[in-house]
């Protein structure tokens, strides 16, 4: 799974030991940013092997198709993983749409839960619908019910990690089996929780795709997404990939991405945004912890506020998850947590009085940030809708930054404490 030097070594050691594909010609201990669009060549004969990829050694061509400082990053992200290949795209949503996009086809259909992020969901039921594509929509806590919703066109099943913002978890190495006898990929969003703190191949996941905008940006410095291929599905099965080439070195998968797919769509990872993550991995484990834990302290605290009427976080005792949070994670469940108050107009009072918590969307910035889901991401969407996503209208959604735990615990109850 990773390279003979790197088996023994712990996960931050391996990022930060990772080497470049070729030396730097001046010695350089972070691989420069290379801006340029295109590269050249000696002669005429290293181009042509170049574009027919005749090289024992890849040579990079233009940056839309591959680039020296993202290959840095794919390279530290598969040592960090042990997956097969990566491919660095421009966000995390054009990693879920390029993934679905290598495989699907018309009258092919994906078994999912309702309860995803807005627009992974708005993907699946309107833009891919248009061509052809159906979703179908399940109870992923329901082994038989995924079951019956797979057939000879499934072209795969899909899941969040942790559901955003519903957080609930899917049994990932039950589902797998059955998943296993009907020859259909898992396709798993993992963003909620990194490497350092998930064996995705472990669980059964087949492709991963991963918003690396979120912890891997060092601090939300960056949009960025990754789509990892772990090389444990025959593609053969999908009616898609059945006829394309397994070159020995890419599946079939990431062979019809990465020539085919990538290419045409166009969503590459900017160079510059590429070097700023590549500095985010190396302290990745670092600020995952930290604020992982900070978030496990809020949640307890907010637990015992008489005016928090539920709070979600899959490592209290509380969740009806937390079993198999506990068995999937390393300790730690990332660090966003939610928690409900009375109702909409009390949401939004409580929000306003926060003076240290901004109030913005993403997740795993540097900065704790809070939203308001069902005004904000699900706003547009119709009330029947949102009912189907299971979306709260007195629900919020906290993302835990790297500030000192007393200082976000104060600025929370002096909000609560000024709520009428």
């Amino acid at each position: 799974m990773f390279e003979k030097d790197s088996q023994n070594k712990k996960f931050s050691t391996r990022i930060i030991s990772e080497k470049f594909s070729k030396k730097d010609v001046h010695g350089a201990i972070s691989l420069p940013i290379y801006r340029n669009a295109a590269f050249e060549f000696p002669d005429s004969e290293s181009i042509a092997a170049a574009f027919q990829y005749k090289e024992e050694i890849v040579s990079h061509t233009y940056t839309r198709i591959t680039n020296p400082s993202v290959e840095n990053l794919e390279r530290k992200i598969k040592t960090a993983s042990g997956a097969e290949n990566v491919m660095m795209v421009a966000s995390g949503m054009a990693a879920i749409s390029n993934a679905f996009l290598s495989i699907a086809y018309a009258g092919s259909n994906i078994v999912t839960s309702p309860h995803l992020f807005g627009n992974t969901f708005s993907l699946f039921k309107f833009t891919l619908a248009a061509f052809g594509v159906e979703v179908r929509f399940v109870n992923t806590d329901n082994i038989e019910e995924i079951a019956a919703a797979i057939d000879e066109n499934t072209c795969a099943f899909f899941c969040e990690l942790i559901t955003n913002p519903h957080l609930e978890i899917a049994d990932l190495p039950e589902i797998s089996k059955i998943l296993k006898t009907r020859n259909v990929p898992m396709i798993v969003d993992t963003t909620i929780v990194p490497w350092c703190g998930f064996d995705a191949r472990k669980a059964g996941v087949d492709i991963e795709v991963v918003s690396t905008t979120k912890y891997i940006s060092g601090g939300a410095t960056s949009i960025g997404g990754a789509i990892l291929d772990y090389g444990t599905f025959n593609w053969e099965h999908n009616k898609r990939l059945a006829s394309v080439a397994n070159t020995g070195t890419m599946s079939q998968f990431s062979f019809k991405l990465k020539r085919e797919i990538a290419r045409n769509i166009g969503a590459a990872m900017d160079p510059d945004t590429a070097y700023q993550q590549s500095l985010g991995m190396e302290t990745l484990q670092l600020r995952f912890e930290r604020m992982s834990e900070t978030a496990y302290q809020l949640a307890q605290f907010l637990s015992a506020e008489e005016k928090v009427v539920k709070v979600g976080y899959t490592r209290l005792d509380s969740s009806p998850y937390k079993t198999i949070s506990d068995r999937l994670f390393t300790g730690n469940p990332g660090a966003m947590l939610t928690f409900s108050l009375k109702d909409k107009k009390t949401c939004f009072g409580f929000m306003d009085r926060l003076q240290t918590i901004r109030r913005a969307t993403n997740l795993f910035d540097n900065k704790t940030l809070i939203i308001h889901p069902e005004s904000t991401i699900y706003g547009t969407f119709a009330p029947e809708m949102k009912e189907m996503m299971g979306i709260e209208d007195n629900l919020m959604r906290l993302s835990v930054g790297l500030e000192d735990f007393s200082d976000l615990r104060d600025d929370i109850l002096q909000a609560l404490c000024k709520q009428n």
